[in-house]
């Protein structure tokens, strides 16, 4: 259980940490041609497939992971006492690592055939990945339903419990309100969601491990004493 909650904050902080990679390298160093010719775009995509797919597999597959840990993690510290938000809440984030993993490896696959397509067909190897784009956005990348879902069931919880300081689960309202604001399709409500969440993954990460490092402070005290 202690081992679990430590690997938990850790996984929690990594998330946070991946969204702040995604931010910079979209924000300074991605420079799609919006107005380009579907020859200019594709051949953008097939210039910068390597580094986009590795930096779409961190967003999405590595970040599964890492939220699969923290959705257990989260359930197992919640669990102790019967409150059906614990149970449905993890539900939601056992389905969001689904939909999270599974729009990395859709987006990466569905490139490599797009760009398959450039040579003999440009016009339709760029409809492709328009298609595999929104696809990807749907179930993972625009529409953070689930997500949010998770994380205010989680964060109401937790304070129902009183197993979290109160602060990181009041910011987790936000978020999880932010994410469910996505289903309208507004940009705005995903970039709020995504901001508020590299917070809130930080400071519940600093939580949980801090809050492990006293509790080992607190045995450790208490077996020199009794020694």
């Amino acid at each position: 259980m202690k081992g679990l909650q430590k690997l938990a904050g850790i996984a929690a902080i990594f998330q946070g940490l991946i969204y702040i990679a995604a931010f910079v390298y979209f924000g300074a160093f991605w420079s799609y041609p919006v107005d380009g010719s579907p020859v200019e775009k594709m051949t953008y995509m097939a210039e910068n497939q390597l580094l986009f797919s590795m930096i779409y597999f961190l967003m999405y597959v590595v970040f599964g992971v890492f939220l699969a840990i923290l959705v257990i993690g989260m359930y197992e510290r919640l669990k102790h006492k019967v409150n059906p938000l614990i149970t449905i809440g993890s539900l939601f984030g056992g389905i969001w690592v689904g939909l999270v993993i599974a729009s990395g490896m859709i987006s990466n696959i569905g490139l490599d055939h797009a760009i398959d397509l450039m040579d003999a067909n440009p016009e339709k190897a760029l409809d492709m990945w328009i298609i595999v784009s929104v696809i990807t956005e749907s179930i993972g990348g625009g529409n953070e339903l689930v997500g949010g879902l998770w994380v205010l069931l989680i964060s109401v919880a937790a304070i129902q419990e009183g197993r979290l300081p109160r602060s990181p689960n009041y910011l987790g309202y936000f978020v999880g309100i932010a994410g469910i604001a996505t289903i309208y399709p507004d940009k705005l409500f995903t970039e709020i969601f995504g901001v508020s969440q590299i917070v809130w993954f930080i400071w519940l990460g600093i939580c949980l491990l801090t809050e492990e490092n006293a509790n080992k402070s607190i045995q450790q005290t208490a077996n020199a004493s009794a020694d």
